[in-house]
């Protein structure tokens, strides 16, 4: 039996070959991941859903150019976040900060506490939609991705770091940073920030 993703790689394939009903099938299975996605960024369900059919567009105009030996999964997300954030810097018009951090520098050598990664469903423990919301507003746009993708959709840190253009260990020197500001604002709130609730994360 074929992988989840060597399942979506095939399905590619045929598309490619002449069958229009393997498109449908990844369309339908990636139709609500990605709409929650983007939502979960814009807070805007209009744009949400032109985002998405946008996402499709691109994903569609591209797909003979899809290297099979990656993951379909995260060239897609790739794609969303794109599109997503090109969308947010329209709206906002001004630039993002980075996940190296405002100034850009890299903090991967400034944080010693490898306990600040989590291996488990962080955002599943949050008690309430508010708190999460609360949470993520406190991000920058690339950091509520990469929280997202790592505790909300089940990318390692590698895939992450594919998505988002970055090399890993800035990814996840940025994540630790996240973490500690987050631990810092809110463990009073919710216990499950504190670090000794929640066990280390793997170093994928």
């Amino acid at each position: 039996m074929l992988s989840m993703e060597k399942v979506d790689e095939k399905l590619v394939e045929e598309y490619l070959e002449g069958d229009g009903k393997a498109l449908d099938f990844l369309v339908e299975k990636y139709l609500k991941p990605l709409y929650n996605f983007i939502f979960q960024l814009t807070q805007d369900s209009a744009a949400s859903e032109d985002i998405v059919q946008e996402t499709f567009l691109k994903m569609w105009k591209n797909l003979d150019k899809f290297d099979g030996e990656k993951k379909f999964s995260t060239w897609i997300f790739a794609i969303a976040k794109n599109t997503a954030f090109d969308w947010l810097k329209k709206k906002r018009a001004i630039a993002f900060s980075s996940i190296e951090g405002d100034e850009g520098e890299n903090y991967f050598d400034t944080i010693e506490d490898e306990s600040m990664l989590h291996s488990e469903n962080l955002l599943a423990k949050i008690d309430s939609v508010e708190n999460a919301k609360l949470l993520l507003s406190q991000l920058s746009p690339q950091m509520q991705a990469v929280l997202l993708l790592y505790h909300k959709y089940g990318f390692s840190l590698v895939e992450i770091a594919q998505i988002m253009g970055r090399p890993s260990n800035t990814v996840k020197s940025g994540y630790r940073r996240a973490i500690a500001g987050l631990r810092k604002n809110f463990s009073d709130k919710m216990p499950y920030l504190k670090p000794e609730t929640v066990p280390a994360i793997d170093k994928k």
